[in-house]
C-alpha cells in the first residue's frame, strides 16, 4: 500500500477497531469475498461441468479434467503474487487494487462466456491474475491500518470472507446452476466487483507511485516460470493417474530446478523478487510450515464434500450446498473468539486446539458411507468449521505480528504464495485419490445424480449394482479423507513452535518519529 501515514498516526492506534479501520476493511474484505467465494462456487459446480461440456450425455467429462476450473484459477494466483510488492511500490496501491477488481470481473465474464471446458480453464486464468493480487494487498492494507495490538482482531475481520466462502458459495452456487444455469456463477461477480471498484475508489486514500525499488527481472524469470511448471506437474497428476508420466515429473523437475536457482538467487540482491531472508524470524518460519500442510489437507478436503453429496447421495447442487452450509456456520462461531484471544493469548495456545478438532472431524469422515446419516454429517461438518475458525487466522496474525513496518508486505505475499501452493498441492492429491479410488465403480462414469435415470440403472446391471456402486463410490470418499486426515494431524508438529509465550512486536521498530509520512506496500 503507499498511503501517506505519519507518526503519531501510527504510533496512536487506538484498542477498539474504530470506523477509519472498518471503512477500508469493507474494501479489503468486499475483494476477497469475491475471490474466495468464486472458489466454492465453482466447487460446486464441477459435477455440472462434466455434462454440459461433454460431447454426449452418456460420455462426461472426467472428474480429473474439469477440477482444473480449480486448479487453472489457484495456479495464476500463485504465479503473480510475487509481484504484489513490487507492483504496488511501481504503480500505487490504489490503482493497482483497481486494475486488479477489473481483471477479476472482466475474466468473470468471459468465463460466463465459455463454450467449452478448455475456454473455461484460460479464462479462469485471467480471473485468478485479478484474485492473486486482492488478497496480499488486502492483507498489507489492513496489517498498517489496524497496528499490531489489533492484529487478531483484524484477522477476525480479514476471516469474514473465509466464512462467507464455505456459507455462501455453496448455496449461491447450488442455487444459480439449479434456477438459472452455470453461467451465473461467474456473471454474479459483475454487480459485485463494480460495487467493489466504485467503494475502492471512494474509500482508499489517494496516492501516487514513487519507485523505490528495481523489480528483480532475473528473480521473476526464475520464479514464476518455475512456481507455474512446478503447480503444473502437479495438477497433472490426476489426470494422468501417477505421478510416472512426463506430463507431470518433466514440468515438475522444471519447475523444482528455476525455484532452487531461485533460492539460491535470492539472497544476493538487495531487494530481492521473495525476501526469503524473512524466514530467519521464527514465528513466520513456523508459521509458514503450519499453513502449509494445514492449507493441502483443509483446502483439498473441502473439494470433497460437495461433491460426495451430489456423485454418492443424489442430491441436487442446492441442496448440496445447503448440507455444506454448517461448515462455514461452525468457522462464524470460533473465528470472532479465536481473533479476540489472539489479541490477549500466545497463538500457539491457541491453534493446536483448533488443528485437533480439525483432526478429529477428518477422521471421523473415513467413517462415511452410501447411508450415513444426514445429521451425523452436518454435526462433523460443523465441528470442523469450529476448528477451521480457531485455526487460520490466528496462524496469519503470529506470522506477521513481529515483522517490521517494511517487511510487512514482503511477509503477507510469502503467506499468500504458500496457502496457494498448499491449495493446489492439495487439490492435486485429493483429485488423484479419488479418481483412482472411483476408477472401479460403476459410477465413475455418471455425474450428480444421473445414475437415477432408469435407463442408466438398466446399462450398469440393475438396482443392486447401483446399490453396490454406491457403496463403493462412498467407500472411495472415505479413503480419500484418511489422507487428509493424516496431513492435518502432521501440522501439530510445526504447530508445536509457534509463540506460547507473548513476543514483543516489531511492526514500528523502523519508523522514524523525525521522518517524513512514510510509503507503504
Amino acid at each position: 500500500m503507499r498511503s501517506p501515514v505519519s507518526a503519531p498516526a501510527q504510533t496512536a492506534y487506538p484498542d477498539k477497531i474504530d470506523g477509519a479501520v472498518l471503512k477500508i476493511a469493507g474494501v479489503v474484505v468486499l475483494g476477497a469475498i469475491m475471490s474466495i467465494l468464486d472458489i466454492t462456487v465453482v466447487n460446486v459446480a464441477l459435477p455440472t461441468f462434466q455434462n454440459v461440456f461433454a460431447d454426449s450425455p452418456a460420455a462426461p467429462i472426467a472428474y480429473s479434467t474439469v477440477a482444473w476450473t480449480v486448479t487453472a484459477y489457484t495456479l495464476a494466483l500463485a504465479t503473480v503474487i510475487p509481484l504484489t510488492g513490487w507492483a504496488a511500490d511501481r504503480f500505487g496501491t490504489k490503482r493497482l487494487y483497481m486494475l486488479a477488481l477489473v481483471l477479476f470481473t472482466a475474466g468473470s465474464a468471459l468465463c460466463a462466456s465459455a463454450s467449452s471446458i478448455e475456454m473455461l480453464i484460460g479464462f479462469r486464468v485471467l480471473q485468478g491474475l485479478g484474485g492473486g493480487l486482492l488478497m496480499p494487498l488486502g492483507m498489507t492494507i489492513m496489517t498498517k491500518a489496524a497496528g499490531p495490538a489489533r492484529m487478531g482482531r483484524l484477522m477476525a475481520i480479514l476471516g469474514i470472507p473465509m466464512l462467507l466462502g464455505p456459507i455462501g458459495g455453496p448455496i449461491l452456487g447450488g442455487w444459480l446452476i439449479s434456477n438459472a444455469s452455470w453461467h451465473w456463477i461467474f456473471l454474479i461477480n459483475a454487480p459485485i466487483g463494480v460495487v467493489a471498484l466504485v467503494y475502492a475508489w471512494f474509500a482508499l486514500p489517494s496516492d501516487s507511485p514513487h519507485p523505490t525499488e528495481s523489480l528483480d527481472l532475473l528473480g521473476v524469470a526464475l520464479m514464476s516460470p518455475g512456481l507455474a511448471a512446478f503447480l503444473y506437474g502437479i495438477s497433472s497428476i490426476p489426470g494422468e493417474g501417477s505421478m510416472n508420466h512426463p506430463k507431470v515429473y518433466v514440468p515438475m523437475a522444471v519447475g523444482v530446478l528455476l525455484m532452487a536457482v531461485f533460492v539460491w538467487h535470492t539472497f544476493r540482491p538487495a531487494h530481492p523478487l521473495l525476501d526469503l531472508r524473512l524466514f530467519r524470524n521464527r514465528n513466520l518460519s513456523s508459521a509458514t510450515a503450519t499453513m502449509f500442510l494445514f492449507g493441502a489437507a483443509f483446502f483439498g478436503g473441502l473439494l470433497l464434500v460437495p461433491t460426495y453429496f451430489q456423485i454418492v447421495r443424489g442430491e441436487s447442487t442446492l441442496h448440496a450446498g445447503l448440507l455444506v452450509a454448517p461448515q462455514g456456520i461452525g468457522a462464524m462461531v470460533t473465528m470472532p473468539i479465536a481473533g479476540a484471544l489472539s489479541d490477549k493469548f500466545p497463538v500457539g495456545r491457541i491453534v493446536p486446539f483448533g488443528l485437533v478438532v480439525i483432526t478429529g472431524a477428518m477422521f471421523a469422515l473415513t467413517q462415511i458411507t452410501s447411508t450415513t446419516s444426514y445429521p451425523v454429517l452436518i454435526g462433523i461438518l460443523f465441528v470442523m468449521g469450529l476448528g477451521m475458525g480457531g485455526t487460520m487466522m490466528p496462524i496469519m496474525t503470529s506470522a506477521l505480528r513481529t515483522l517490521s513496518s517494511h517487511e510487512v508486505a514482503r511477509g503477507s505475499t510469502l503467506l499468500n504464495i504458500v496457502q496457494q501452493i498448499a491449495s493446489s498441492v492439495g487439490v492435486a492429491i485429493m483429485s488423484v485419490l479419488l479418481t483412482n479410488n472411483l476408477k472401479d465403480s460403476p459410477l465413475a462414469g455418471p455425474a450428480t445424480a444421473t445414475w437415477r435415470d432408469p435407463s442408466l440403472v438398466d446399462k450398469i446391471g440393475g438396482q443392486g449394482a447401483v446399490t453396490q456402486g454406491l457403496a463403493d463410490a462412498a467407500q472411495a470418499f472415505a479413503d480419500t479423507y484418511w489422507v487428509a486426515g493424516i496431513l492435518v494431524a502432521l501440522t501439530l508438529v510445526p504447530a508445536m513452535f509457534l509463540p506460547r509465550k507473548h513476543e514483543e512486536s516489531h511492526l514500528l521498530d523502523d519508523v522514524d518519529p523525525a521522518a517524513p509520512p512514510v510509503v507503504l506496500h
